[in-house]
């Protein structure tokens, strides 16, 4: 009897621990939104999976146009960024409900800045590092909203969106 209790108390500690996860270990989010920045209104799209309790890795593309003017002549811009995450959730350490995810993280991409040849400003493609701080709200077991606030990247402002657990 006693091994019977116990089992059923191990079981019950084990979903209350897996159910708090936001991402949970093995299982994949889709994040798609917009982001802002000194540059336009990027758009992006990502994918999380959770890799251990309480921290996901992630990639993310993202496209941005943009024009500005320089000496009263317009130039369109372009900046496309392939990049990846790894972020670290506090729900565990907070006991934050399970319909919130606050979550901090470092980012690495490959940016790819396009303007007119004839630019003084002309940009060239380069490594990013950057950092991110964020949460999300779920307002369903697998829909929810993300804002996400963050420096060093083509998303040095921040980014808004939908994310989407699979």
């Amino acid at each position: 009897m006693k091994q019977i209790f116990l089992a059923l108390v191990l079981l019950v500690a084990f979903i209350a621990v897996y159910a708090q996860n936001p991402v949970a270990v093995g299982q994949t989010q889709v994040n798609v939104g917009v982001g802002f920045s000194n540059w336009g209104v990027p758009v992006y799209v990502g994918l999380d999976y959770g890799a251990g309790k309480d921290v996901t890795l992630g990639g993310q593309f993202s496209y941005n146009s943009y024009r500005e003017n320089y000496h009263d002549n317009r130039y369109n811009h372009s900046v496309v960024g392939i990049s990846g995450n790894a972020n670290y959730h506090f729900n565990h350490v907070l006991n934050i409900p399970t319909n919130w995810d606050f979550y901090a993280g470092l980012n690495l991409g490959y940016y790819i800045w396009r303007s007119p040849s004839d630019y003084p400003g002309d940009y060239n493609s380069g490594l990013g590092l950057g950092a991110q701080i964020g949460g999300r709200y779920y307002f369903s077991d697998k829909t929810g909203v993300n804002l996400e606030f963050g420096g060093g990247s083509a998303f040095s402002g921040g980014k808004f969106g939908l994310s989407f657990k699979l």
